[in-house]
């Protein structure tokens, strides 16, 4: 027969364990729960991914007040369109022969980047990068894509174009990835002026850091008139890509390392046409001359002035137009943190440089003019907070990244309607900085930090969001489709920092994941 005193360590010894279980449950129930939502099923639409949001006061999802352009409350709320469009059906319009025609072969090899130096990566047409496509504003341009020996299959991107949607070529989202044996033929009309570049968008972040990408450059037709500026007043003598990659840890231009030469005779002028393609900033500067800024990201500064001692970072995806006169004596040095073109006579040169501490701020560069739209008047607005927390992305626990608190799968899905100006402020508080990339749109950036933009109007489609900073931009919805709105650290958007803006009424047929052939990221 147990004693009193017995009886009592055996009770608190039950109720420890009961607590101690009761403890357990509050912590791995949650967990449990967590980890199930987070688990993604076999096969799943980007349409029904996260929160539906529309940007209008009242509406769940929104941000910020409603809209002031006069569609209401009710304009195109989430599902209310009673007409839907496929992505397939969002096609280049225009017919015709093409103007543009290549045949890209996309192939597993050997890349060489240097005498005796290669690397395994993806080709296309045996080179990466690929081809240079060259169009003259108001081109078709046809592409055709065909799958030689890339596991896994791949896709083509044509990066801050704002093609038809059913050409942006995202795995999932407008077309399954091309396997091996297959082709798939892109066509648009390339009615942006100004330097691009094209890249996979299937298993991206491993595609395109092996090489599988190359650049797309449309210049104007010849009855269009280039603003004067203090060096580009008169046609350049030479146009010039300086492509940058890293493959197996060196950073090359145009696919080699080191220095590379363009002959100018003294008193030309070149344009520069500078890509980053890398996952990081590619900071560029200019030795032994002056330099303008001549486009970014496609669009061409307004009345930019020269720089001196001052460096220019371009984001990961993002291209900058540099346009330098040769000297009297000597050449001009293109610098990219241990790659160069130096652009001069034959045989000339100029010595390195170290980078100057001051960079070129194109919140202020340049001079403002007129718009085609009021950003003060938007018809929706959004917020865009990039954070990191722990939780579980795919089943998988760890820290990961969130947007407006949500993670990967639960992120915001965008929701516009055509014709609408949207706002958005697009803030960093996580612990790394981002490059910003929105399909199909160019953004407006308003102001960085509160800090209103004084220069001109600078428009971009890779941004970079430092942390700690915010920015305030806007655009507007004149391209009907679903727009992928990620990192460009592809490794970033791999591990879930990606939105969509999708235009009400718009649906796709594809799917990502499981049995499907789709793995965009």
């Amino acid at each position: 027969m147990s004693s009193p005193d017995q009886t009592t360590v055996r009770g608190k010894s039950r109720l420890a364990l009961l607590l101690a279980l009761v403890a357990t449950l509050a912590i791995t129930l949650p967990l449990g729960w967590m980890w199930n939502a987070s688990r993604m099923p076999e096969t799943f639409s980007v349409m029904d991914m996260g929160v539906h949001e529309a940007g209008l006061d009242g509406v769940a999802g929104v941000v910020g007040g409603a809209g002031a352009g006069g569609h209401g409350p009710t304009h195109g709320l989430p599902g209310t369109s009673t007409t839907k469009v496929s992505v397939d059906d969002l096609v280049e319009q225009e017919g015709g022969t093409p103007d543009v025609s290549l045949r890209l072969v996309a192939a597993s090899g050997r890349i060489t980047i240097a005498p005796g130096v290669t690397v395994q990566g993806i080709t296309l047409n045996g080179t990466s990068p690929g081809p240079t496509i060259r169009a003259t504003e108001g081109d078709i341009v046809e592409v055709t894509l065909v799958n030689e020996s890339v596991p896994g299959g791949t896709t083509l991107h044509w990066h801050g174009l704002d093609v038809p949607n059913a050409e942006d070529g995202v795995a999932g989202v407008t077309q399954d990835a091309v396997h091996s044996g297959q082709s798939r033929t892109y066509r648009f009309v390339a009615r942006q002026v100004g330097t691009y570049w094209y890249h996979s968008h299937q298993v991206s972040h491993e595609q395109v850091r092996k090489g599988l990408l190359g650049a797309l450059v449309i210049t104007p037709k010849a009855s269009s008139t280039p603003a004067a500026t203090p060096v580009t007043a008169t046609a350049s003598a030479a146009d010039v890509v300086a492509l940058s990659h890293t493959y197996g840890g060196k950073r090359t231009i145009n696919g080699k390392v080191g220095e590379q030469h363009v002959d100018a005779a003294a008193g030309d002028r070149v344009r520069v046409r500078v890509i980053n393609t890398d996952a990081g900033v590619a900071p560029l500067w200019v030795s032994g001359a002056a330099y303008v800024v001549a486009a970014i990201d496609g669009t061409d500064v307004n009345a930019p002035a020269e720089v001196e001692g001052k460096a220019l970072v371009v984001p990961a995806g993002g291209r900058a137009d540099v346009v330098v006169e040769v000297p009297t004596s000597g050449a001009v040095r293109v610098e990219l943190s241990g790659a160069s073109l130096v652009v001069g006579p034959p045989g000339s040169t100029t010595p390195w440089t170290s980078r100057p501490k001051d960079d070129v701020d194109l919140l202020t560069y340049g001079t403002p003019t007129s718009l085609a739209f009021d950003p003060d008047q938007p018809d929706r607005r959004f917020t865009y907070s990039i954070g990191r927390r722990p939780g579980f992305v795919k089943g998988r626990p760890g820290v990961h990244w969130s947007i407006n608190g949500k993670l990967y799968p639960n992120i915001p899905m965008y929701v516009v309607s055509e014709g609408d100006v949207v706002r958005m402020e697009i803030t960093n508080r996580s612990n790394e900085t981002h490059p910003m990339h929105l399909h199909g749109h160019h953004l407006l950036v308003l102001a960085r930090d509160g800090k209103p933009a004084t220069g001109s109007p600078w428009w971009t489609d890779s941004l970079e969001v430092p942390v700690g900073s915010s920015f305030d931009v806007a655009f507007v919805a004149d391209n009907p489709g679903i727009w992928m709105d990620h990192c460009h650290n592809l490794p970033h958007a791999r591990e879930g920092l990606i939105a969509h803006l999708m235009y009400d009424g718009v649906t796709t047929p594809y799917r990502i994941g499981g049995s499907t052939p789709n793995e965009p990221e």
